[in-house]
């Protein structure tokens, strides 16, 4: 019987001279040869440039991403926190609410005090913002700060002393962190898309910075998108009250019944309003629905925040921003205070803050609803926020002309409505001009967003520096805070002299602002503080240090034996240094056959 011939060849077995090729290569390994080549070779239709398009197109996806989780989370965040406080407000504000509810905890001192760590806080925030923005990040900031809101909106399940005023005081110092980081955050972005849409000239003179204003044009399309979202806020959080709230509300006919004047003849915030501003008090099961669904909102957008939202620097740029000195990054912000051009805007940034309280307060309370009714507030409101959410985008013409004319824009419209509002007292409990309100709502709201898209823009043009930006932003955010803490101060003054503040302040702005864009014509250079050079003393990153710093393959290498070869590695080098008796040979001593710098 013959043998059948094996599967497979015998490992090692010597075959007859036919098993090997005309070269002397086996057989095997001459088929082995093109299939290796198949599997490990170029790839026969790759096409390098267009990877690398797509590539820069993920990149420039994942930034609009970024802006857009960064916008929706901060929509959400403070949507969240004006629809909180203005319920709780207004719940607390009824006396019959209060005496069955709390009995006599004294809910009004309470309230009072909340409101004063909502807006006394803040006036501290220049000391620590930008030492907080260096030190987490720019993303982990916001997101710190979205969780703080969080935490101010869960202690409303047990309102008391200790839970309300000490989470209002939290929420206060986070207030400027988190605008701050916001605005640092949108520019960035758009800073990080230019980059991303012209690779190849960075490809071709990779040494050298972009143009100034280069980022331009994107930066307004980011900052439109931003301040779309943050108005929209304004219409979000009057959703408690038009599903909820306004179901348990008195009509006018109660509430205004001692009201006797309003707009502009009336005095403080409404003064003369009824004490029972409820018809049946709400369940505690039902404000406990409304909490949670609140409560879940706030974590949605910190979620958002979290898990959407990309780092705004490289991980050696944020170790440049921090090496520059925790007592250099505290002094920054004073110092740019010698710069002429963020003197001339300060009038501005106290305006801004001015306007949107008043729109919350003096438009909505003192014309609104002293004439119309409490159950027309979310309604007010909300005209506000859309119409300064759709009036966002008028900021981009900025694309097409000077960067001055949709501020100024803005700031005339506002200029013509206070002087309107100077001349108009709507009388109480009269339905007939509630057109007009509306009308002022949404164009007070056209000027707020032409107001905060223009200033927002103008900073990111004027200081694209990233190792300034974060000092810009604070100081303009803060500079809001002091705005809305001198608003809270004067609350019961009477509504001309708060028209007459807004007033002055507006014409200031503008003609400091004019005055500045003239100075920057005639060629005046502003003057910077210097930012001072990264000092990297933190060992184990490579690509910061000479040598080689990572010291965890030093295996005779104690920390007293070493500390005196650390101290002489930290000095300048000054020749050819010695290496320490600790370090390795690095492998072209090795190769040299000697065991390095010491045997010389």
């Amino acid at each position: 019987m013959e043998a059948k011939p094996p599967l497979y060849p015998v490992a090692g077995a010597a075959g007859p001279e036919g098993d090997k090729d005309s070269l002397g290569v086996p057989d095997g390994l001459a088929h082995a040869v093109p299939q290796l080549d198949e599997l490990v070779g170029a790839y026969p239709n790759y096409n390098e440039e267009e990877e690398e398009r797509r590539y820069y197109r993920r990149k420039r996806l994942a930034v609009v991403k970024n802006v857009l989780a960064a916008s929706a989370g901060g929509m959400l965040t403070y949507g969240v926190y004006l629809g909180l406080l203005q319920m709780q407000l207004i719940l607390h504000y009824d006396e019959t609410y209060r005496e069955v509810k709390y009995g006599n905890m004294g809910l009004p001192d309470i309230d009072s005090k909340m409101l004063m760590g909502i807006n006394v806080t803040p006036i501290a925030a220049l000391l620590y913002t930008p030492v907080l923005i260096r030190f987490f990040g720019t993303k982990w900031m916001m997101f710190l700060a979205v969780g703080i809101y969080a935490l101010f909106v869960s202690t409303n399940y047990w309102e008391r002393y200790y839970t309300l005023v000490p989470s209002a005081v939290a929420l206060g110092m986070a207030i400027v962190p988190l605008w701050a980081s916001m605005g640092n955050y949108i520019t960035r972005m758009a800073q990080k898309y230019y980059e991303f849409s012209h690779y190849k000239e960075d490809e071709q003179k990779p040494q050298q910075r972009p143009p100034r204003g280069s980022h331009a044009p994107y930066l307004l399309v980011f900052q439109a998108i931003f301040y779309s979202f943050f108005h929209l806020s304004f219409a979000c959080a009057q959703l408690p009250m038009i599903y909820f709230l306004n179901s348990y509300l008195y009509d006018l006919n109660h509430t205004l019944c001692n009201v006797h004047s309003c707009g502009t003849n009336s005095h403080g915030i409404l003064n003369g309003f009824n004490k029972t501003v409820l018809r049946t008090l709400p369940r505690s099961k039902n404000l406990i629905v409304v909490e949670t669904v609140l409560m879940a909102v706030a974590f949605l957008a910190m979620l958002l925040v979290l898990g959407l939202c990309g780092a705004a620097y490289r991980p050696t740029e944020e170790i440049d921003l921090r090496s520059v000195g925790w007592g250099n990054i505290f002094q920054l912000p004073f110092k740019h205070v010698r710069d002429f051009r963020l003197r001339h805007l300060v009038p501005f940034f106290i305006y801004s803050g001015f306007e949107v309280l008043f729109a919350c307060t003096g438009l909505a309370l003192g014309y609104g609803v002293c004439s119309i009714g409490l159950e027309q507030l979310a309604y007010l409101l909300t005209a506000y926020g859309l119409g300064a959410s759709a009036a966002s985008f008028l900021g981009l013409l900025g694309l097409w002309l000077p960067r001055s004319v949709p501020l100024v824009a803005g700031a005339l419209l506002h200029l013509l409505l206070i002087i309107s509002l100077f001349f108009w007292a709507p009388v109480p409990k009269v339905q007939q001009h509630r057109w007009i309100l509306y009308a002022a709502a949404v164009l007070w709201g056209v000027g707020s967003a032409l107001n905060k898209t223009g200033l927002s823009t103008l900073l990111g043009i004027m200081y694209e520096d990233k190792e300034r930006q974060d000092f810009i932003f604070t100081i303009y955010h803060w500079w809001q805070a002091v705005a809305i803490f001198a608003v809270y101060l004067g609350s019961s003054l009477p509504m001309k002299a708060k028209l007459a503040v807004l007033l002055v302040t507006l014409v200031v702005a503008v003609a400091s602002y004019l005055w500045m864009e003239q100075k920057l014509q005639r060629g005046a250079l502003p003057r910077q503080p210097r930012i001072p050079r990264p000092q990297h003393k933190v060992r184990g990153y490579r690509y910061l240090e000479e040598d080689n710093s990572d010291e965890s393959d030093a295996e005779d290498c104690g920390q007293g034996a070493c500390a005196e070869e650390e101290a002489r590695q930290r000095r300048p080098p000054s020749g050819r240094e010695p290496a320490g008796r600790c370090r390795r040979p690095c492998p072209y001593e090795q190769a040299q056959g000697g065991d390095g710098p010491e045997e010389q």
